[in-house]
């Protein structure tokens, strides 16, 4: 009975197979967050154009004894593998073989708490295992229905499976678009507040929801895994100096997001797009920190959502040492970056008085004759009063101008006061 209980919790043991020169530690780190145990990771020496298994037979050979002597349950691959190549495998292996792509999506499907991020993760594994139904099925596929000499053979037990799915699709895809719906409803409701808006968006485990919750005291759920969190919540950030911002924690991003899941969660990554201003978090301890980097803007360019203004935060730079060169890296290459730490809330007052910055102006002081204190009307319409005061020489304001949130005729207004104000400005 002992031995029945320990084979059921005993984690799945994996060999982890990539391309020449391509760290696998993401994918480990992925295979982690799934509970998957890493026996051992292979990078191949080259890539071979074969329509079986991608490389060499005899290579592939190799790989599934080594598999078996490791004892493997299954073999994981950190690039895609067709359908065709993915049965051939596991003919081969004579165990489970699947790529990166399915590592994510079973993560997503187990992250997955609202409806919209269900039907999200529903409708990439459709997508996904609808080519890949007859690897599933071998060469099991049975023909049903249809007697001899009158009807035809009928159709396989795959055709009508393969039809069921993509039934399922559609149905997945119009509840999918009322959900849509409803949160750009949400978002038009959003945008009649005064509230500017922001995204904080960044790699996966970087620390957004830790972030989002020590700013806010919101209770968005925490882990250190990659993809802890794939709803997104939007919460209220007061500012000291009166007003407030709404602040939004995405989805994390990843290297080689699945395509299906960037146009799944479309809706969902839309966040930073619509935003006044994106917070992009970097985790400062990883040793891929710069890679990472890139890979964020490379998928807020897949969704439109590059011509943002943002600000770049440095997380857990309490985890660092101040004289290695690593940190001599960072101050390089972000010279402008706001370093923090969300979990000790380190930097914080730069980080709101940066936040402050981009929405709503530098902070001004300014004398203003009595005589034109009809000014300060305009002034309150279109920009931020932090502190007034009303002595012999004149109105002392202390006082943000040049929202960058204002569109339209308002932007007009924000430049037309700035100019009137320009005289007065002491600082």
């Amino acid at each position: 009975m002992i031995e029945v209980e320990e084979e059921q919790n005993r984690k799945i043991r994996a060999l982890l197979i990539g391309a020449p020169d391509v760290s696998l530690t993401e994918l480990e780190g992925l295979c982690h967050t799934l509970g998957i145990e890493t026996v051992r990771k292979v990078n191949l020496n080259r890539m071979e154009p074969s329509p079986a298994y991608g490389i060499g037979s005899g290579k592939a050979q190799e790989l599934c004894a080594l598999a078996s002597e490791l004892e493997a349950d299954a073999i994981i691959f950190d690039y895609i593998l067709e359908p065709r190549k993915q049965r051939n495998w596991e003919r081969l292996a004579k165990i489970a073989v699947f790529d990166r792509q399915e590592v994510i999506l079973r993560i997503f499907a187990s992250r997955a708490r609202t409806k919209e991020a269900v039907l999200q993760v529903q409708l990439a594994r459709l997508e996904y295992s609808l080519p890949r139904l007859a690897h599933m099925y071998g060469d099991m596929a049975r023909q049903r229905g249809g007697n001899y000499g009158s009807k035809g053979s009928g159709e396989t037990q795959l055709e009508l499976d393969q039809r069921q799915v993509r039934q399922k699709i559609a149905l997945v895809k119009k509840e999918l678009a009322q959900v849509v719906r409803d949160r750009s409803t949400q978002r038009k409701k959003r945008d009649k507040t005064p509230c500017p808006n922001c995204a904080i968006v960044g790699y996966t485990n970087a620390g957004k929801s830790t972030l989002l919750n020590a700013l806010t005291g919101a209770e968005v759920f925490v882990e250190d895994k990659l993809f802890a969190t794939l709803d997104p919540t939007t919460r209220r950030l007061n500012l000291k100096e009166g007003g407030s911002i709404l602040l939004t924690d995405t989805v994390g991003f990843i290297s080689n997001l699945p395509h299906s899941l960037v146009n799944a969660f479309k809706s969902t990554l839309e966040e930073a797009k619509n935003a006044d201003l994106q917070i992009l978090v970097l985790d400062s301890s990883d040793p891929e920190v710069f890679m990472q980097y890139e890979t964020v803007l490379k998928v807020l360019e897949e969704i439109d959502a590059d011509d943002t203004k943002r600000i770049i935060v440095l997380n857990k730079t309490d985890m660092l040492d101040e004289n290695s060169a690593e940190v001599f890296r960072l101050n390089w290459e972000f010279p402008d970056a706001i370093k923090i730490s969300a979990l000790n809330h380190q930097g914080f007052n730069q980080l709101t008085t940066a936040i402050c910055d981009s929405l709503l102006g530098k902070v001004r002081r300014l004398v203003i004759p009595v005589e034109n204190s009809d000014l300060i009307k305009d002034l309150r319409k279109n920009g931020t009063i932090i502190d007034e005061q009303w002595l012999d020489d004149g109105i002392h304001l202390k006082a943000r101008i040049g929202s960058t949130t204002k569109t339209g005729e308002e932007a007009l207004a924000a430049k037309r006061i700035l100019a009137l104000l320009q005289n007065y400005l002491i600082e």
